[in-house]
């Protein structure tokens, strides 16, 4: 039976972060295991920046965003050398095991790690819901109902002076955020990298909403890294009569206070690692398949192909 294990967050923050570390603490504590709080992420890992956390430790964060044991990204991780030095200063605080929160990057981490001789479980923490092993990663749902909640407000103000707002929302290599919030919202045109991007379709598209349909407004969701919001904004101002407006959300999408869907989904999944890692299960990913939380090999999830969405997309498709 294990005495220690270690928890860190990595990457980018979510929402949702703080309620699985909670998780994790709570359970691993009442399972008579104790918990050190690996802070920054597999950088802190490497320096050796570690504390025991108590039951105390972990009150009243489930409700508050971002992580409390901070978080970084450490690109050298990749090198054996600097693996050896984490394993070194995990050894010598005593970590038998670790979960790990984060995305893909994360997860390669602790498959390293688990080859090294500690046991990691990974749990799917980022808004941009781009694991696929999950149906839905921590800290999505709460961005997405940031979004849905600024595209409304811009709607408003879309509708009273006859504009077309482009808004670009999260979602690096994963169009979840812009999709979902473009159905949720009623958007007339939803951009993801999964359906590509062709300007002179999208421009004539603004065109006919224009001149034909008679739009008094417009809403376009945007994946980021697609194409330059601002300068699509300015050249729809140019082949129609709406006046483009872009809006780039950035890193607001990060923040704020998880939803009960995100509280919960992190409460189930921290607990699970621990009882994974308990039960002497290295390398494995937590995820929440048809809402009954699951694990699979780490190796085996990043080998996943990326979720279809164009039955969404066609969905959109019929209601605009």
């Amino acid at each position: 039976m294990i005495k220690r294990i270690g928890v860190l967050t990595s990457g980018g923050d979510s929402p949702g972060m703080n309620a699985a570390i909670r998780a994790v603490v709570r359970s691993a504590l009442a399972r008579g295991i104790e918990v050190m709080a690996i802070e920054d992420g597999y950088k802190g890992m490497v320096e050796g920046k570690m504390r025991l956390m108590e039951r105390r430790d972990v009150s009243d964060i489930i409700l508050r965003g971002g992580t409390i044991i901070g978080s970084a990204r450490l690109p050298e991780f990749k090198e054996l050398a600097v693996r050896e030095q984490a394993v070194a200063m995990l050894k010598s605080n005593g970590v038998e095991a670790v979960v790990v929160i984060g995305g893909d990057g994360t997860y390669r981490g602790a498959m390293a790690l688990t080859a090294m001789g500690i046991n990691c479980i990974g749990l799917p923490g980022t808004i941009d819901n781009d694991v696929p092993s999950s149906d839905y990663t921590i800290g999505f749902d709460t961005a997405l109902n940031t979004v849905i909640e600024a595209i409304d407000k811009l709607r408003d103000t879309s509708s009273s002076h006859h504009r077309c707002s482009v808004v670009e929302v999260m979602g690096n290599h994963c169009g979840d955020l812009a999709l979902f919030a473009g159905l949720s919202c009623g958007a007339e045109l939803i951009i993801t990298p999964e359906q590509g991007y062709v300007e002179s379709e999208v421009l004539e598209k603004i065109r006919h909403l224009d001149e034909v349909r008679k739009k008094r407004h417009a809403i376009v969701v945007i994946s980021e890294k697609i194409t330059d919001a601002n300068a699509l904004a300015q050249k729809i101002s140019t082949v129609s009569s709406f006046s483009g407006r872009a809006t780039v959300l950035g890193h607001i999408q990060r923040g704020g206070s998880p939803t009960a869907f995100d509280r919960v989904l992190a409460t189930r999944m921290g607990d699970y690692a621990v009882e994974l890692l308990a039960n002497g299960v290295g390398g494995h990913c937590v995820g929440m398949i048809d809402n009954e939380i699951t694990s699979m090999p780490i190796d085996d999830a990043l080998a996943l192909p990326r979720r279809d969405r164009t039955a969404l997309h066609a969905l959109h498709e019929r209601l605009i």
